[in-house]
């Protein structure tokens, strides 16, 4: 079971459709992993080429395989639009431990839409003392010598 700590730099967006007719749009990624997650800023006025250079950890532990990030337009006064979304397999991250900056497809409607840039990083969580004790207290008692 993989326990530890996932750090993922989020580097920047390139060639995302702009939502926004009359002006640059606003973009920023909402990072999930698992039940957790988190928020980028938002790159006012970036338009289609936003730089973030933001760093996230999540805790990870049992059966996560992937992480997702989607891509979204801030509009004040109305309803943020979603710009589009990437899915990053970690399986290879779990046995590297480390994934340079590398470029990912965004996808919307299943069609390519701009590429994201990220880089991965996992620290093994090392065993927990609390229970390697209980391990050796097992039934309540101490073997005496």
């Amino acid at each position: 079971m993989v326990r530890g700590t996932l750090e993922v730099l989020l580097v920047g967006a390139k060639g995302l459709e702009n939502t926004d007719f009359l002006c640059n749009m606003d973009p920023y990624a909402v990072l999930t992993c698992r039940s957790q997650e988190q928020k980028s800023s938002v790159a006012s006025g970036k338009g289609s080429d936003p730089e973030w250079n933001e760093t996230f950890v999540f805790n990870v532990s049992g059966g996560v395989s992937e992480l997702n990030i989607k891509l979204m337009d801030s509009d004040s006064g109305s309803n943020d639009d979603f710009v589009g979304e990437a899915t990053i397999p970690l399986e290879a991250l779990f046995a590297e431990g480390n994934i340079p900056v590398t470029i990912y497809n965004v996808v919307k409607d299943q069609e390519y839409c701009g590429e994201i840039k990220i880089g991965l990083s996992f620290t093994p969580e090392e065993g927990n003392p609390e229970e390697e004790c209980a391990e050796e207290n097992y039934g309540g008692w101490k073997e005496s010598a």
